[in-house]
Order: C-alpha cells, then structure tokens, then sequence
C-alpha cells in the first residue's frame, strides 16, 4: 500500500495552497508549520513574508485564512498574536488518517526517497578477550540503526571488524604449540560460549606469564607473529582456531542480548591485510602521505600535540609494520569500492573521535570518500556507574558484559514474577529475559548516543518512568483489553467527536512516521525510544480518562479499541526497530 501522507504535510499543503493564491507575488512560500501546545498546529510563515512583501502580518494572515478551502480537514483557523496561525484540525481528520494508517502493514510509514547502500560498522569485540561493558553500546546501538535504515528501504550492509590480528597472537599461538591439548575439548559441538571464554582467559593468562617471565619464550613468540604475517600454514590454522573459539563465544553472548549476528558480516581487522601494501603505495604516490622519519604519514594543519608540533596519522610504521589507520583506510576502499556503500557509519566510542577525523580527511584527500559517498562516526559516550564515575567491579575491573546482562534478566524476572498473575515459571523466565535485555537497550538507546549514561538496574526495571518495562506493560495491557473485548472489534468511526485525551492520542500516533524518519536521517535512535514514551505516557492518560469496554455506545466502544490497537501496533514496530521485544502478557 502506498504510504499515508500525515496530517501535518496535509495541513501543510493546504496552507501552501492558499498563501499562492492569497499572495501570488510570494511565490511558493513555507508556512512554516509546527506542532503546539495552544491548537494542534501552529504556523509562523506569515512573518517573514510580511516583512519581504512589506505588508502587515495581521492582514496577510487574514487573506490567507480566507482563501483555504473550507473541507473537512480544517476545523479552525485562527489569526493570533502579530500574525501565526492557529489551526485545529478535525475529529473527522485524525480518524481519517489513522484508518489509512491502520489499514497498511506499515503504519503508513513511506520508504525513504533515494534510498541507497549504508554499511554500518558495529560490534567490535576482540579475538581471544572477554567483552566488557564498554562493548554494550556499539552493540546496541548499531543494531538499533541497521533496523531502522532497513525499515525506511535503505540497503544496509553490516560489518562487525573485530580485533583479530597484531603482536598478541604471536604470544597465543606460541604457547598453544607448546602446549597442543589447551584448547582441546571431548565435543567441539557442545562448547558452551563460557567455556569457550573461561579457556580462551586461561590460555591467554599462562601465555602472558610466560611472555612477560621468560625471555627465549618472548623471542619464539615474537618470531611466531612473523610467521602469522607471512601467511605460514601451520601457525595461520592455529590462528583460525583461536578466531573459531572465540565466535561461539561471542555468538552466545550476542544471542544473550537478543542480537543476531552473521558469519560474513564478521571481517576483522585480518579481512584487509591483502590490500594494506597497495593502499600504503596508492597514498604516497599521490602525495596524501609523506615519508617522515621512516614512517609513512598524513599530517594536518589543525591536530596538533600539547607541544604544539602537528600530530600525524601514521599509516606503516618506521619498522614497516601496519597500524589501525592502515586498516581502516583498507577498510574504507573495500567499503566503497567492492560493497557500493554511499553511507559508512562507524558506530565507536568517542574517545576514538581523533582518529576517525583523520582517518576520514586522509580517505576523503586520496578520492575514496566525497560529497557522494560520505562517513560519519556515531560516537558514543561512557556507560557510568550509579556514582557517576567509569562503571568498575568492586575490585576496579572492567565489568564483564555477561554478568551484566544476567543480573538484569534476574532483576526483571523479579519484576515480572511479583506482576504475573497467570504465568508459569518457563513463562516468566522467557519474559524475564524479554524485559531484562529489554531494559538494558532501552536505557542506552533514550540518551543521546554522545552522552554518557548511568547504568542503574534499579532504574531500568522500575515500571515507573521512562523505562522499556513501562512502554512493554502498556503493550501487554492494551492486549489484555483487546483479548476481553469479546465480540466487540476494533474499527473506526470517523463521524464520531474524539475526547481530549483520545485526540492527543491520535495526533501523537499520526508522527510515527516522522519519529521513524529523524531517527534514521540523523542516526539517532533516542529520538524513536522518545516517541514511544510519550505514545505510552499519552495512551496511559487516555486509558485513565476514557472507559474502553464500558464505553457509552457500542460505536464508542469500537472506535476506543480501534485506537487502543493502532496505539498496540505502533508501540511493537517502534519497539521493534530498538531491538526490543514486546510481549503480550505480563
């Protein structure tokens, strides 16, 4: 079905309408429209236009009200203060789109004009090390972004470029060879992603000992990366042992946060070690990079240390080896060059913003990134504990990632256990999860990606507030009432009048289309989760204020489930686009 135009870009369009004929020396001027407090819309166009037309604003306003068509869009048109205008829109109107909306998979919600391919860069664990909560976010927040682009029509390629290459494995491989049965299990297809982890952590605390202990062990291990580098059989398979362990790691992880992630979406840091030569070569032929002290390197007018001297971006090292910049520009050309991309976004913590600017400018000099094909780094701030300061174990660890998730899935399962009235244990486990993970992205994913937030479990569980839990208990409610509905079924009555909160409601439901599209145009999922609150803060007001079953007329009845669905549908798509299940009982 076609999309459904909303009620603001039809009031928009009538308005444009009569400002060319009311006005036709304005040309096709804007009116300006936004949402208010004091009617449903508020237009302020008329100003500016006074002001070039030289006229006054209170009687050009006056001519535009006169020449809009009287329909049954309009309800009131009011000139107010020294010339906006107030419009309220029609009972019928909100009815009107909302059926449309109703009657569409969708919601009405259009697929984005020329729509194109975005690759998403997210999810970055490390080969061979725990992931911790400073892996929540790009996780988090990568996914929400993919659903998103991907429900506006945009081509979304996902690459997880996880650390799996450089001087470490050297050390890993060194000692798996000296010790073959350490990584050995009775049933490869059983491993657990925690034992996977707990002998990944072993493996590579006895090879550090040994590493840091005994200096003949130091030299092997250090001619084992040689040997990595230069594609040797033997050590490369061993290699591909410790990247295959780790994956079921990860994988059961990912899965824990309700995540899906796929084998060839995984390239890691190693999937562009056959291009890092030819970019090196391609950028100090074109003079982008310069030869500085034996090191290749970019420099810029505006990085500078504290000393003042520019800091450059080095590209190989003076010891010929490659750093993170040659990668990532690899990276970059593959990006562009071999999946299409118009779009890359990186979605990285923000004290790596340094970096990317000059990763970026250097891709933007060599021609492999322009005004068609653009970067942006989606940079995320630091998860705080309740005191304010970088999350830490009691001990001053870094927080392990699945503790974290396990103890807000226990928290949840609490919740839900004081709540359920008519759940089974498996039932409440299988929410608990729902609401736990739940809670967790939805805390990330309601502040702004570039602030840092407070992870408190106390807070993301509560069912006050703005809490996944609240948004989900108003999903599992309405369903509730649609279950004892009986024969009464939800269908729109566009010829009857509409309470208050039933209008606010249905005005609020009328924008998901636009939170969808800000969302996704400038990569900020919070402004989504924000919608949603406000959609359940608005059908919670309605609920209290408007009887829906024991409604006066059989007509009301109907037209009060019929908002009570939509309001349903939009909460689960919305949700679903954060990543975050809405389950119908709780």
């Amino acid at each position: 079905m076609a999309s459904v135009p909303s009620l603001a870009s039809t009031v928009q369009q009538r308005l444009a309408d009569a400002l060319s004929a009311a006005l036709p020396e304005a040309g096709s001027a804007d009116p300006l429209l936004r949402r208010s407090d004091r009617a449903d819309f508020q237009a302020n166009g008329i100003l500016a236009l006074a002001k070039k037309l030289k006229g006054n604003p209170r009687e050009l306003a006056a001519q535009v009200v006169a020449s809009v068509p009287a329909d049954d869009v309009l309800r009131e048109i009011e000139v107010s203060g020294p010339g906006f205008l107030n419009i309220t829109v029609s009972d019928r109107a909100i009815t009107g789109t909302l059926s449309a909306r109703a009657a569409d998979d969708r919601l009405g919600v259009p697929l984005a004009d020329g729509a194109g391919t975005t690759v998403i860069d997210y999810a970055q664990p490390n080969v061979a090390k725990e992931m911790h909560v400073g892996h929540l976010r790009s996780a988090v927040i990568g996914d929400a972004m993919v659903r998103i682009l991907e429900f506006t029509g945009e081509k979304v390629v996902r690459r997880h470029h996880i650390g799996d290459w450089g001087t470490q494995f050297g050390m890993l491989i060194q000692f798996l060879i000296e010790h073959p049965h350490e990584l050995d299990h009775e049933d490869e297809a059983a491993v657990s992603g925690e034992e996977a982890m707990s002998n990944l952590n072993r493996l590579y605390k006895a090879s550090r000992a040994l590493f840091d202990s005994d200096p003949e062990f130091k030299e092997r291990a250090r001619r084992r990366v040689v040997d990595l580098q230069s594609g040797d059989e033997r050590t490369l398979a061993l290699w591909q042992r410790f990247v295959d362990e780790s994956k079921i790691y990860f994988y059961s992880v990912f899965d824990k946060l309700d995540m899906e992630i796929h084998d060839p979406d995984v390239v890691g840091e190693s999937g562009y070690n056959h291009m890092l030569d030819e970019t090196c070569r391609i950028l100090e032929e074109s003079g982008v990079a310069v030869r500085s002290e034996g090191a290749l390197c970019v420099f810029f007018d505006d990085v500078k240390g504290p000393d003042g001297k520019p800091v450059p971006l080095i590209v190989r090292k003076s010891d010929g080896g490659y750093g993170y910049a040659a990668t990532d520009l690899s990276a970059i050309r593959d990006r562009v060059r071999n999946l299409g991309a118009d779009s890359l976004i990186y979605v990285v913590d923000a004290r790596q913003s340094l970096h990317f600017k000059m990763v970026f400018e250097t891709a933007r000099r060599a021609g492999w990134l322009s005004d068609r094909v653009k970067a942006v780094q989606l940079a995320f701030g630091t998860v705080l504990g309740k005191d304010g300061k970088p999350f830490k174990t009691r001990e001053g660890e870094t927080v392990r990632l699945v503790d974290l998730l396990d103890e807000a899935i226990e928290r949840a399962s609490a919740v839900v256990r004081e709540k359920a009235q008519d759940l089974s244990e498996e039932e409440i486990a299988e929410r608990g999860a729902q609401v736990g993970i739940g809670a967790v992205k939805y805390a990330d994913l309601s502040t702004s990606a570039a602030r840092d937030y407070k992870f408190d479990l106390d807070q993301m569980v509560s069912l006050n507030g703005d809490t996944s839990v609240y948004l989900q208990y108003a999903y599992a409610r309405i369903q509730s009432i649609l279950r004892k509905a009986g024969d009464a079924r939800p269908r729109a009555h566009a010829e009857l009048g509409l309470a208050p909160s039933e209008r606010a409601l249905g005005l609020h439901l009328d924008r998901f289309g636009e939170a969808v599209a800000e969302a996704a145009s400038g990569y900020e999922p919070h402004k989504l989760a924000a919608y949603l609150y406000q959609l359940a803060s608005l059908y919670t007001t309605f609920y209290s204020e408007c009887p829906v079953l024991k409604a006066d007329t059989p007509a009301q009845v109907e037209n009060r489930l019929f908002l009570c669905d939509l309001t349903a549908r939009t909460l689960h798509q919305g949700m679903a686009l954060l990543g975050i299940r809405t389950p119908a009982r709780l």
